[in-house]
């Protein structure tokens, strides 16, 4: 059976989460101290105790986030599971399945979100950028909410994420004013994200050009299983290509319906695993393709319902 592994990015984070897997597998803790080692802060104590506010800020969220991937990913492994046919992460999670390709050293993973997410809290001071969850309006109309609503400000479609669920994000007025239009179009509704920076709009694209020298500095390697990237849904081979790719995922939308259909239609893929704390990728998958098999990995329980689906298929 074909397997596609995806990671998920900002918004899975909550206070303990994979505690339970880390009991069971000391590989957790290991990939939290490595990152934690390189960043100078306890991010395990931050994923298990720390305040919402503090969990949802950006340059707290990233590395906890690729450290939550990457761990569950090589605790699948470490558990028998199978190597995936093609993989994709969800936003800051593009990093997540770049390590587990083996094109990027987990260590050089996370000195480089640290840099991002850095740069990109910098980049708009809280409170001034917003992000917001549109339910229940075809892709156009939401992109047509946030032309009308921009008004030299920023506002854009920013994840398409599912049929029906656009987020959208930039200037908090230019959000707020689309959130209206959104409304007045007959959105079913429309939920404010815990988000501390609108990330993939074009308030984002000096991050890129700040991160250029970084991403530069950083060994990128040919990836032993392809990783499907945010911009476009589609692998690259060679390392300038990629660090193209990564660096164009800040300013540009993430195409998540596109990815999913792909892994789909390119790779054969029948069952998608979602590797991290949460259930949100299987969600979102679901209401793409509601005949697709999905599972995701982030306790001990979920972690042995995915090995005997595969076990299964497999007899």
């Amino acid at each position: 059976m074909a397997i596609a592994g995806l990671f998920p990015g900002q918004g899975s984070q909550s206070s303990g989460m994979l505690a339970e897997l880390a009991a069971s597998h000391s590989v957790v803790t290991e990939v939290f101290q490595q990152a934690s080692d390189i960043l100078g802060r306890d991010l395990w104590a931050i994923a298990q105790s720390a305040s919402a506010e503090e969990l949802n800020h950006t340059e707290n969220t990233q590395p906890l986030m690729l450290a939550a991937g990457v761990a569950c990913y090589r605790v699948w492994l470490g558990s028998g599971g199978a190597v995936p046919t093609a993989l994709a992460g969800h936003s800051l999670a593009e990093y997540s399945a770049l390590v587990a390709a083996e094109s990027l050293d987990f260590a050089a993973a996370v000195k480089l979100i640290a840099e991002r997410s850095r740069l990109m809290q910098s980049a708009v001071p809280a409170g001034t950028g917003a992000m917001a969850a549109v339910l229940g309006l075809e892709d156009e109309q939401v992109v047509q909410a946030c032309a009308t609503a921009a008004q030299n400000d920023v506002v854009a479609a920013v994840n398409f994420n599912s049929p029906g669920q656009v987020v959208i994000g930039g200037d908090a007025a230019a959000v707020a004013r689309a959130i209206d239009a959104a409304n007045a179009l007959g959105a079913k509704k429309v939920v404010p994200l815990a988000m501390s920076v609108p990330s993939h709009c074009a308030l984002m694209r000096p991050v890129a050009a700040e991160l250029a020298d970084t991403l530069s500095a950083t060994s990128f390697n040919p990836a032993q299983i392809p990783v499907l990237h945010n911009v476009d849904a589609r692998a690259r081979q060679t390392p300038d290509d990629m660090r193209q790719a990564v660096s164009e995922q800040l300013y540009q939308p993430v195409r998540w319906v596109q990815t999913i259909r792909h892994l789909q239609q390119a790779y054969g893929a029948e069952l998608m695993l979602e590797f991290g704390p949460g259930k949100v990728l299987t969600g979102l998958n679901r209401r793409i393709e509601r005949r697709m098999q999905a599972a995701c990995i982030f306790d001990n329980k979920s972690l042995d319902a995915a090995l005997a689906l595969c076990a299964g298929e497999a007899a």
